[in-house]
């Protein structure tokens, strides 16, 4: 059976990703954070949250041995940070600029994949951060990527619904290009390798955990390898498929089974670290767990209140995490016995909840950038920063010019020479941001492309509303894209959106 132990609520937008390393456990959300907490206890490590994407964060993932952890935006980067001490290791940009929306390390650590919206993927040298190849599919956004645990080869999924595997060289071993109707969303490969005789159209197994140059060996003499590859789409589907490597080097894809246990899109899919378990979430807000060698479904947990968008195993423990639109995480036990509790939520008061849930007078006004001087000297008592009251004040430091502090102002303007006193300051004033964005603004009113509060709203080509500022920066380095779609623009003229100004207005003035 499974039960709730404990439910995560510190981030302030939809939990996008979530991954687990042997100690740690991550995920990231479209508050542009990712948050580390570590696994014996769930507390949050004391330089998390991490700050440094200026778009929201899609997809995490930790290295094999936990030492690294990557993140990819819609800014256009991949990042890596250092688990030890939660500094920013190394700033990948993608080429052509475009969102990322989706990275995977290889199990060897060797190499690192990032796919874009604008359907190319970037390989990666990991160990010196060096762009090793790169390749595309025209008209699609690589949404899914993920590497055989061999490492030699990846699969990489697309909104277009389709799945192609690569080996290193980019080269397409194979494409399936009807996967999923309306697009995948997402492709893991299970940990496990199996090799055996390819007779008369049989293939006769034999399980097994082998490295790469074993693989190469034992496909020799008429030998399959296989691999298991779940994915999952907008078709409301969850397919298990087997990819075959033939001794001639040659590669086929064949659907195994076609799993129906979610009514709506299923949007994020992980096996256990043994492959015997496969789990996903889906619009419909369940999460299913399945026994993945026989396709049979063991549980269905409902406890999220939105789509559930993350899941992944704990490769040490009997857990599962799944994160969500409700921007919450929940931690699931997975225990011996009867299945027929299967989804049981444990007692509200008998869930673990990691919130501060703090309120603040200086955070009573919704409008960070109305605050006075005054409300930004109460702020810093309220976060335990009282001996800087005086320095910001002899700055004239407002709501305004708090939310443009930089290490670099901080430093050279406000004379504060500790690092750590630095990092905490911006930490908290990106906190802040995200309590504004997040305490009740109409979603109509928020910039898709900063989650923030629109000044000055424009309505581009696409249709949709933008900050100014925020469209402006996009289309002078995003290849005029729409944010939204990712069909290209038809014009780059913006027209001011007065109606929806007025209406922010309105609003602003009731609240």
């Amino acid at each position: 059976m499974t039960s709730l132990i404990c439910t995560l609520q510190d981030h302030r937008d939809d939990v996008n990703w979530c991954a687990f390393s042997g100690k740690l456990f991550a995920t990231c959300s479209g508050d542009k954070t990712l948050r580390i907490y570590n696994t014996c206890d769930f507390s949050e490590l004391p330089f998390s949250p991490l700050s440094g994407h200026g778009y929201g964060v899609h997809c995490c993932c930790f290295s094999t041995c936990g030492q690294f952890l990557v993140s990819c935006s819609t800014d256009a980067t991949t990042m890596v940070w250092s688990t030890v001490t939660g500094e920013i290791e190394a700033v990948l940009e993608h080429p052509g600029r475009s969102p990322v929306r989706i990275c995977a390390l290889s199990p060897d650590s060797a190499h690192l994949v990032s796919g874009a919206s604008d359907g190319t993927l970037a390989l990666w040298d990991f160990p010196s951060k060096q762009l090793h190849r790169t390749g595309a599919v025209s008209d699609t956004t690589m949404v899914a990527c993920s590497f055989s645990p061999c490492s030699q080869v990846f699969m990489s999924g697309s909104s277009y619904g389709d799945l192609r595997l690569w080996d290193l060289d980019m080269n397409q071993l194979l494409a399936e290009k009807n996967a999923h109707d309306l697009g995948v969303t997402c492709c893991i490969f299970a940990p496990n390798i199996l090799s055996g005789l390819y007779l008369t159209g049989q293939l006769k197994t034999a399980k097994g955990r082998e490295k790469g140059n074993d693989m190469q060996q034992r496909a020799a003499g008429g030998q399959v390898v296989q691999f298991r590859l779940a994915s999952c789409g907008q078709d409301s589907h969850l397919k298990i498929w087997a990819i075959n490597k033939f001794s001639s080097g040659g590669y086929k894809m064949q659907l195994l089974h076609t799993l129906t246990g979610q009514s709506a899109p299923v949007l994020c899919c992980a096996y256990s670290s043994d492959g015997q378990l496969l789990v996903s979430g889906s619009v419909d807000k369940t999460v299913t767990v399945y026994d993945a060698n026989n396709a049979v479904l063991l549980y269905t947990l409902n406890q999220h209140e939105r789509y559930v968008t993350a899941c992944s195993f704990s490769p040490t423990l009997p857990l599962i995490a799944t994160g969500s639109m409700d921007k919450t995480v929940n931690i699931w036990r997975l225990e011996d016995g009867c299945n027929d509790h299967g989804g049981k939520s444990l007692p509200e008061q008998s869930a673990l909840t990691s919130s501060e849930g703090r309120t603040s007078a200086g955070r009573s006004k919704l409008l960070v950038s109305d605050w006075s001087e005054g409300d930004v000297s109460a702020w810093l008592v309220d976060e335990s920063l009282e001996g800087l009251v005086d320095k910001f004040r002899a700055n004239n430091i407002d709501g305004t010019e708090l939310l443009s502090l930089t290490k670099e102002t901080l430093a050279s303007e406000l004379h504060i020479e500790s690092v750590g006193l630095r990092s905490k300051i911006l930490r908290k004033v990106e906190e802040l941001k995200s309590d504004s964005v997040c305490s009740g603004i109409p979603d109509e009113f928020l910039c898709p492309i900063t989650r923030e509060l629109m000044r000055e709203p424009v309505i581009a080509a696409d249709g949709y509303s933008y900050e100014r500022e925020a469209i402006d920066s996009w289309i002078n380095n995003k290849n005029r894209s729409s944010p939204m779609t990712n069909l290209p623009l038809l014009t780059t003229l913006l027209t001011p959106n007065h109606t929806l100004k007025m209406a922010i207005g309105r609003w602003k003035t009731s609240h």
